[in-house]
């Protein structure tokens, strides 16, 4: 009865599991999402996501070389990082300030503690973060998708709002994101339904935004799929969608004149992508699920406490490093018990 039994010392795995298959599926979930930027926002699309790639690379190589450690590029963690980073971006920003985002990420938010499993918060939260702090104006600028229909108005070269049937030659064209306009609903206490409008452009990408927050479709294909390989677990985004929901569902309920709908902000701004790509980030994360419900709930309550009551339209990355801060502290709070006993005190 036991002869097919193998009796060995721990850690026991029950499939073959590496760090560079792990990567590689969270690649393969991401390439909807990338391909989506791309078509909504062409070749620029492209060109920053493969200079936050290399940009990230290169400095992690450059990183090992300089402490003369090993070569860590095999594990694939780099080129994550590096396409995270660029869905983050806005589709107009140049390239220059995306090598600045690269580089600082993984010296800064990576090397320092040691490289993969050592750093304390997300690299490419902590890279986007500097990039904003840094270039505030480059980083709040969104291009219109090329999709958009011509005849909407469109910003010209001297700043004057014009029509493209009256002849202005233009390189790109400008517009205001959902989660800027929800926060001008919520200061003139009207207009909410605008946004709620928008519903549908906001699932499929036919709206401003960073180049992997626009089509919640393209995140939602790669997802099932992440979710099919059971490379991440449902604990994480289940919790952020939860307490996201719930969170702005109070307000609405209150006055939906001034607050949009719950769906429109679970389709807005960087929610999915937090949710199922960056908050279940296994190194920054929690351990336990207990401790993944209380960072996911964590998470999803203070983006949409920023979206509601701060001044910042989107609260993503300064969730995503705050609870990074604490998962140690919920890591202590929710020990994982030991095959046969309990967790020691």
């Amino acid at each position: 009865m036991l002869k097919d039994v193998t009796v060995s010392s721990a850690p026991h795995v029950s499939k073959p599991l590496s760090t560079r298959g792990v990567m590689v599926d969270v690649v393969i979930g991401l390439a909807p999402a990338m391909l989506a930027a791309g078509y909504y926002f062409r070749a620029h699309a492209v060109i920053l996501i493969a200079t936050c790639v290399i940009a990230c690379a290169g400095t992690e190589w450059l990183c090992n070389l300089i402490r003369k450690k090993p070569n860590s590029l095999d594990d694939c963690s780099a080129i994550v990082t590096g396409i995270i980073l660029a869905l983050s971006l806005p589709p107009g920003l140049p390239v220059w300030a995306a090598v600045v985002g690269g580089v600082f990420c993984i010296a800064i938010g990576k090397m320092v503690f040691g490289g993969l499993g050592a750093n304390i918060f997300n690299p490419a939260m902590v890279g986007r973060t500097f990039l904003t702090a840094s270039f505030g104006m480059l980083m709040t600028t969104w291009m219109v998708p090329v999709t958009i229909a011509a005849v909407k108005p469109e910003i010209s070269a001297d700043n004057r709002v014009k029509a493209v049937s009256e002849g202005s030659v233009l390189h790109a064209r400008t517009q205001a994101t959902p989660l800027a306009l929800s926060k001008d609903a919520l200061k003139k206490k009207e207009g909410a339904d605008v946004v709620n409008e928008q519903l549908w452009a906001a699932f499929t990408g036919e709206v401003g935004g960073c180049l992997g927050e626009t089509s919640a479709l393209a995140l939602i294909i790669g997802v099932i799929y992440l979710l099919m390989r059971r490379t991440i677990n449902f604990h994480i985004p289940l919790a952020v969608l939860l307490s996201s929901f719930v969170f702005t569902s109070i307000p609405y309920l209150i006055n939906s004149e001034s607050s949009i709908s719950p769906l429109s902000h679970l389709c807005s701004g960087g929610l999915l992508m937090c949710a199922f790509f960056i908050a279940t980030d296994p190194v920054t994360a929690p351990l336990t699920r207990r401790g993944m419900w209380v960072f996911g709930i964590g998470v999803g309550a203070i983006t949409m406490l920023i979206r509601i009551v701060g001044e910042y339209p989107e609260g993503v990355m300064y969730s995503i490093l705050l609870m990074n801060a604490v998962t140690p502290l919920i890591d202590r709070l929710f020990k994982r018990i030991p095959t046969g006993g309990k967790a020691s005190g």
